[in-house]
């Protein structure tokens, strides 16, 4: 804990009005005082920006409590103030809400970077008519790697000035090498406003799903959903100095108004730089189906194979959310969400994985997972949308050559919220274990998570939550990183950062801050690589942060086994849930919200029932 109080930085504090500060101040005390959660006492200050003489007061009381001095654990940085911004109240006389209760964890303040800035973007650089809202300086939905030959390096990518109806001016990449304090940015070739032309093969008025991945040579390779209008591509990029320059575009698909492609990811090979996998889904308007497609360079990026697809889930279904991870064993997997829409029947998504035993020569049948029962977030009090990765899975291998899949879903509070399951394999991902809870508090909804393992083996889960949301506020949300350093059977939790208001994040089916967000983790430290909302900026809403959490170890006292076969027990599936008809309803609405028919594909597009995901 931080015990120490920086008054400049509070002083900085944008002021909120002085019935709302004493309001927070005087609940926030009297929770403290009965649940001896003093150690909250120092974000207590920043959280409510009270003036600097009512701060230093508060801090004072705090010091007391837990028996520390502004001088203890000097060697923690305080996290930016653009992250401690209140956001504006919320209306009097709200109604009540359930809330998730204490919360379990303490709140670590750690070293957070700005990875973002202004948009880098003239007015009018896509050289069309505006079509929707645009959001200026508003970066969302990142991803990031680290380089395998100097872990100090790292490349991160995302959207640039958000549109409200798909896609993003552009994306950036960011650079850091000193293990991710300070960062470089460069466009993306991926749009015309990132530098695209006819020539550089960038040549599209939008670009969308950044992704980023290192090969074990060191070459970085990008790739982009680009589109303009109806026709839209899948492109790659490499770069040989760590994401400073890049070169022309390569397109590994190019569709129009029949077909389109959607929801990309890249994986390099961490055992031959020759090797790069890329993968995503195609929504087909001749045969009314959304297969998963694939492409692979055998020659570090120079040429491409003919994309393709590896698995056609039917008529009238789709795939989304692709993903390969390489085990270390050489085995490819490949997960997904299949989306299934019987004839006259109710629409249904389930965790699919799929194998390769050859580098993407030849795959596997499918192997399921786990039903994907997300029934999508909301705003407690307004019930406005979130646009979150509901219907997108993440995956994970671990040194031993275990893997873990992460995805929302509603069973552990018994089709009430969402809340985060996990899933691990041990045997090449032939079979899985069944989904366990990761989020700490089941009562309140957690979304879009992320997964991955250090090398010493501690599985690593992101994700926000609501936990700190109250009627008195607008929609606080927190993001949290879980550890497991027993595969998934226990976890310890820590904040990531303080809470942020995200009604200010853009609209665009739902408020927006990414489908997926980035994890990594450099020198055995994890690395969260997030979006945030500015609380109360409207002209730069959005930042990506970058996290390089300190040596967070776990606690010195072992759980006992009672305790620990009772954390286990808790965090399983509720014996007495059933997938009623109800909750088949919520998860297939959900389902119809996130499936958004694809710009330029009019009414008279003939896949009513295969329709694009998650609008760009």
């Amino acid at each position: 804990m931080v015990c120490r109080v920086d008054h400049a930085r509070v002083e900085g504090l944008r002021v909120v009005p002085e019935h709302f500060r004493q309001r927070v101040l005087c609940r926030t005390m009297v929770l403290d005082l009965a649940t001896n959660a003093a150690r909250r006492g120092f974000t207590l200050c920043v959280r409510t920006n009270l003036p600097v003489t009512r701060a230093f007061w508060l801090s004072t009381i705090a010091f007391a409590l837990v028996g520390c001095s502004p001088s203890a654990d000097r060697g923690v940085s305080v996290i930016q103030t653009s992250a401690l911004a209140m956001p504006n109240p919320g209306a009097a006389g709200e109604k009540p809400r359930i809330t998730g209760g204490p919360q379990p964890a303490i709140a670590v303040v750690s070293s957070q970077s700005v990875v973002s800035g202004l948009t880098p973007f003239a007015a009018g650089c896509d050289g069309v008519a505006a079509s929707g809202t645009l959001y200026p300086s508003a970066e969302v939905e990142p991803f990031v790697a680290v380089d395998p030959l100097d872990q100090d390096t790292m490349v991160g990518v995302w959207q640039q000035d958000r549109w409200s109806n798909g896609s993003a001016r552009g994306l950036v990449s960011a650079t850091t090498r000193d293990g991710g304090r300070s960062w470089q940015r460069t466009p993306l070739p991926f749009s015309r406003c990132g530098g695209g032309n006819l020539m550089s093969g960038g040549n599209f008025s939008r670009a969308t799903d950044p992704w980023v991945t290192y090969s074990p040579n060191g070459v970085v390779h990008a790739m982009s959903l680009s589109t303009s209008g109806a026709i839209n591509a899948m492109l790659v990029s490499q770069s040989f100095d760590d994401g400073l320059s890049w070169t022309s575009a390569i397109a590994l698909i190019v569709d129009g108004q029949g077909a389109f492609n959607d929801k990309n990811a890249l994986t390099a090979d961490p055992h031959d730089a020759n090797y790069v996998y890329a993968v995503w889904d195609r929504l087909i308007d001749a045969n009314n189906t959304g297969p998963a497609y694939f492409s692979r360079t055998t020659n570090g990026g120079a040429i491409w194979e003919v994309a393709r697809p590896i698995f056609d889930p039917g008529t009238r279904n789709q795939t989304i959310g692709a993903q390969i991870v390489v085990l270390s064993s050489g085995v490819l997997l490949n997960v997904f969400n299949q989306i299934d829409n019987p004839l006259g029947g109710v629409r249904s998504s389930r965790v699919t994985v799929m194998r390769s035993l050859d580098r993407g020569a030849t795959w596997s049948a499918p192997i399921y997972v786990s039903g994907l029962l997300a029934v999508g977030t909301r705003d407690p009090e307004t019930g406005a949308a979130v646009r979150e990765g509901s219907i997108i899975p993440a995956i994970a291998a671990a040194p031993n050559g275990d893997a873990y899949v992460v995805w929302q879903d509603s069973r552990f509070s018994g089709g009430s919220v969402d809340g985060i399951a996990i899933s691990r394999s041990a045997d090449g991902g032939l079979s899985w274990s069944a989904p366990t809870r990761v989020n700490a508090v089941a009562t309140v909804p957690a979304f879009t998570p992320s997964v991955h393992v250090n090398r010493d083996g501690v599985v690593g889960v992101t994700y926000y939550d609501l936990r700190s949301n109250t009627p008195a506020a607008s929609l606080l949300t927190d993001y949290w990183l879980a550890r497991s350093g027993n595969q998934g059977a226990t976890w310890v939790e820590t904040r990531v950062a303080e809470p942020f208001d995200m009604t200010i994040a853009p609209v665009a089916n739902g408020m927006f801050v990414g489908d997926y967000q980035g994890l990594v983790s450099a020198n055995g430290r994890f690395v969260p690589f997030y979006g945030r909302a500015n609380s109360g900026d409207f002209a730069n809403r959005t930042d990506i942060v970058a996290a390089p959490l300190a040596e967070l170890g776990f606690p010195s006292a072992p759980k006992t086994q009672a305790a620990m076969q009772a954390e286990m027990l808790s965090r399983q599936t509720p014996p007495r849930f059933r997938v009623t008809q109800d909750l088949r309803l919520r998860v297939a609405a959900n389902l119809q919200r996130r499936l958004k028919q694809p710009p330029g594909f009019g009414s008279g597009w003939a896949m009513p029932n295969v329709m694009r995901a998650l609008q760009l």
